[in-house]
């Protein structure tokens, strides 16, 4: 008999799973500039260039995300915690005090000083359980050589490198 996976089981092991941190834009359909923060993130192909985010179904920005036809990518880097706190709160404006501009190909915003960027067409979106896989086709890429934000067990730091021994 197999017993039903306890899903704080299934949260406390994902946390123990390092990755970057993403803060993904676009504009709704009045023009305003919305995002989410997601660590749920991944290269997809390099031909073409494809890439992978998830937007949980019951986020605010998630009808713009529905409906809009490209989107940004900010690559998060060390010391912009803040700012992935922010675009992680619902219910607020986000854009109050973040450092933005636009991008050079979509005009859709992104976050100053990332890591890196990528604007991005979107090519498909399918069911993920409570979210929506979203893969956008990158349109441009770019990065600035800071140092990535990292999340791990549910908190915010930086890349150590391993020493091996």
């Amino acid at each position: 008999m197999n017993e039903a996976l306890d899903p704080a089981d299934f949260r406390e092991a994902m946390a123990r799973f390092a990755s970057g941190v993403t803060v993904v834009t676009t504009f709704d359909s009045n023009g305003g500039a919305v995002g989410f923060t997601a660590s749920a993130f991944s290269s997809l192909s390099l031909d073409p260039p494809l890439l992978l985010v998830c937007l949980q179904k019951d986020a605010d920005c998630y009808t713009a995300f529905m409906e809009a036809e490209q989107f940004g990518v900010s690559i998060l880097a060390e010391g912009q915690s803040p700012i992935a706190i922010r675009f992680a709160t619902k219910a607020i404006d986000k854009w109050e005090g973040t450092p933005s501009e636009r991008g050079s190909v979509t005009g859709i915003p992104v976050i100053e000083d990332a890591a890196a960027r990528l604007e991005c067409r979107i090519r498909s979106r399918s069911d993920g359980g409570d979210h929506t896989i979203l893969v956008g086709e990158v349109l441009t890429a770019n990065a600035n050589g800071n140092e990535p934000l990292l999340h791990f067990n549910r908190s915010y730091g930086r890349f150590v490198e391993d020493s091996g021994s």
